[in-house]
């Protein structure tokens, strides 16, 4: 008999962000608001002498849940449930990385503290290029807005049932934009000069930034051209090809481009979902 917990993480949608470069790893990531959405990473840990992890209905060989475990110096059979598509902005390698940190202290009594492991999680996402502040932000639930780099940097936390529609196309290689000095150059001239109070606000501004920073593709420029035809507010996915949509009309427009996926703004941040001896 052995012991099994399985963590749920959300994932993130980011709208807008501008990279900030700190003295430590905890003090670099990036500004910026997002949607932390309920889809996510729920991940299954158990006891085992050697590690091994599968990573459901994906090619993906788990190297993030390795190294996480390595850095702990556990070893643990994962097994890996990504409900959105990783590595096409919608914060899932932030989300498996925040279930595993969590589900790693459950399971072998590491006494970190929520605040230790989301600390530990983005310290690994800026050190691996996997992300800048999408771990800060899925520590909680919301639409988010961040003021500083870190994870003390979210400034408020802003709650609605408002359902979320997005479609996805694949992924952009996130670590090629977040270390161009070029790119980031251009994404931090485009970010918005408001913080938004609603989801309106975070559409609007959404919008102009992916207009301006240079990262909007011509397929997405086309996509969003149909939602303005229609009323519906939309933006691009931070980083990834796809996005995301409110309002009535949304999953109309967007089926006629891809699968949609409905979502809703999440509660809260990392969850201990089972704690059982199997």
């Amino acid at each position: 008999m052995g012991r099994r917990v399985v963590a749920f993480a959300p994932g993130h949608i980011s709208g807008y962000f501008r990279r900030v470069d700190g003295t430590t790893t905890g003090s670099t990531g990036s500004i910026g608001a997002g949607i932390v959405i309920s889809r996510g990473v729920t991940l299954t840990m158990t006891e085992a002498d050697a590690s091994c992890i599968i990573v459901k209905n994906s090619d993906d060989d788990g190297w993030l849940i390795k190294e996480v475990l390595r850095t702990l110096g556990v070893s643990a059979s994962v097994t890996v449930d990504a409900r959105m598509p990783i590595g096409a902005g919608f914060g899932m390698s932030a989300a498996g990385l925040l279930a595993a940190y969590h589900a790693a202290n459950r399971l072998f009594e590491l006494g970190y503290s929520d605040a230790e492991l989301t600390s530990l999680a983005h310290d690994f996402e800026v050190r691996h290029g996997t992300g800048l502040g999408d771990v800060a932000a899925a520590s909680g639930g919301g639409i988010v807005v961040r003021t500083s780099a870190g994870i003390d940097g979210v400034a408020k936390r802003i709650f609605t049932d408002e359902p979320i529609y997005a479609v996805s196309f694949g992924p952009i290689p996130t670590p090629d934009i977040i270390t161009s000095p070029e790119k980031m150059e251009k994404v931090r001239a485009a970010f918005p000069a408001c913080e938004p109070d609603d989801l309106a606000g975070l559409m609007a501004n959404s919008r102009s930034f992916a207009e301006n920073s240079g990262l909007l593709t011509p397929h997405l420029q086309n996509i969003l051209e149909a939602c303005d035809a229609a009323g519906v507010p939309a933006s691009m996915t931070m980083l990834g090809e796809g996005i995301f949509a409110c309002g009535l009309q949304a999953p109309a427009v967007l089926s006629e481009f891809g699968e949609v996926y409905t979502l809703s703004v999440s509660k809260t941040g990392p969850v201990i979902l089972e704690d059982s001896y199997v």
